[in-house]
């Protein structure tokens, strides 16, 4: 075994990840394995042959995990606002708000109930499960999300993508509510005497509100700035400044957070409001580009954390009953829950099957379940903190695996019907 007793073997491991985070997408290819994957091993690995590695333990260094998690979701966000460039409207975001209204709730609801009858998990820790497991995720997911701005017919016939993008974005600050429902009461009990009130008043309708609008306001700013006059002679446009989109996403959260709002909605909302002020500016591609880069170097620092945790004990506290929970959820609760809420609608079943299947759960999950247990207690945190990484970590297999050939396959479906329909266009065309 290798003693990790020098600064210099830490800058050493730190350099190949950040190469191997460069490299690999271009590498791996159309591979059946993804990013994420390759770093779980490495970090499953390396933390089982480096015992001088301080022990990633998300219980012992809560806080650490909390603001790594976080900023991590943030920057996330802001690259899927960037990336979608479709008008919002009831009609043409209908399978994100079916997903969001329907499959979101029901998620949760079957997680509650298994954690509750099936695992014997108390309340609180039942509903801190739902909540945390129920929020898709903008990280991990970038086999079948917008990886970078389209224009507004190509996002027009790209609906699965699409639908898993916005409905990540979204659902990441929706899932905060529910959090808060759980940490009141493992304060309080579940009787909602004490608390109901304050939890509808100001969890969900002023902290949703605020970050929505504070989202809109930064956003609408941020944009006049770059695509005006006032843009133009500070040359950001032209110089092609991306690192801004860090100050917009640190903007656009910190306001939010401050009047006690939802930073992550607030950050996804401004990043499509910047993106609705001009759609088709190349700038837009600038910003996605940075933000992909210092989202793809978190995401390695915390995928190998986590392959680390799972070394060092992390699912100690599991049993087969969660195991099995984790499996049922990831296979039979999300692809029902979303097929259910996109039947009828105007997806076709194979795309339709593609959305509701790849409800992917990664840092969102891990964020939700720090949050909580830091400003609370929960009976059984360790087995919680277990339950949660299984699904992520089942997650990153399973979803990673069927990425790519499945994409690739609807991305081929797609191309041939594009095909056939240019060539009906040419033949009704009058000579």
């Amino acid at each position: 075994m290798i003693e990790f007793e020098s600064s210099g073997g830490l800058f050493v491991a730190l350099g190949l990840a950040t190469l191997a985070a460069a490299l690999l997408p271009r590498v791996l290819g159309r591979a059946p394995i993804s990013m994420p994957m390759v770093f779980l091993l490495a970090g499953f690995v390396g933390f089982l042959a480096l015992p001088g590695l301080p022990d990633p333990d998300p219980l012992q260094h809560g806080t650490i995990t909390l603001h790594l998690t976080e900023i991590c979701v943030i920057v996330s966000l802001m690259g899927a606002g960037l990336a979608l460039n479709r008008p919002l409207g009831w009609r043409s975001w209908s399978t994100t708000w079916r997903l969001l209204a329907i499959a979101m709730p029901l998620s949760m609801l079957a997680v509650g109930l298994l954690g509750w009858a099936a695992l014997g998990l108390g309340a609180a820790s039942a509903l801190l499960l739902a909540a945390a497991l129920a929020p898709t995720d903008p990280v991990l997911a970038s086999e079948v999300q917008v990886s970078e701005p389209v224009t507004e017919a190509e996002a027009e016939d790209d609906e699965v993508r699409f639908a898993l993008t916005s409905e990540a974005g979204l659902n990441d600050g929706l899932a905060f509510p529910f959090t808060y429902l759980a940490i009141a009461v493992s304060a309080a009990g579940i009787h909602p005497g004490g608390w109901a009130a304050e939890w509808l008043l100001v969890d969900v309708a002023w902290r949703l509100g605020v970050g929505v609008l504070i989202g809109i306001a930064v956003g609408w700013l941020l944009g006049r700035i770059f695509f005006s006059k006032v843009g133009d002679r500070l040359g950001l446009t032209e110089k092609a400044e991306g690192f801004v989109a860090l100050a917009a996403t640190s903007l656009a959260y910190g306001a939010a957070e401050l009047a006690e709002g939802y930073g992550f909605v607030a950050v996804f909302v401004c990043a499509c409001t910047v993106r609705t002020v001009e759609r088709e500016h190349s700038y837009h591609a600038v910003l996605h580009k940075f933000v992909e880069q210092i989202e793809r170097l978190l995401t390695v620092a915390v995928v190998v954390l986590l392959g680390g945790a799972v070394a060092r004990g992390l699912f100690d506290d599991v049993g087969w009953f969660d195991v099995g929970l984790a499996l049922v959820f990831l296979l039979v609760v999300r692809p029902l829950a979303g097929w259910l809420s996109l039947t009828p609608g105007r997806t076709g079943s194979r795309d339709r099957a593609v959305i509701a299947f790849f409800g992917v759960r990664g840092i969102g999950t891990l964020y939700y379940v720090a949050y909580a247990l830091e400003h609370s207690t929960f009976p059984g945190e360790g087995r919680i903190w277990g339950i949660a990484g299984l699904v992520v970590v089942g997650s990153i297999i399973i979803h990673g695996i069927g990425a790519t050939p499945v994409m690739a396959a609807l991305d081929r479906r797609r191309a041939r019907a594009a095909d056939q329909k240019d060539e009906t266009t040419i033949a009704e065309t009058p000579v």
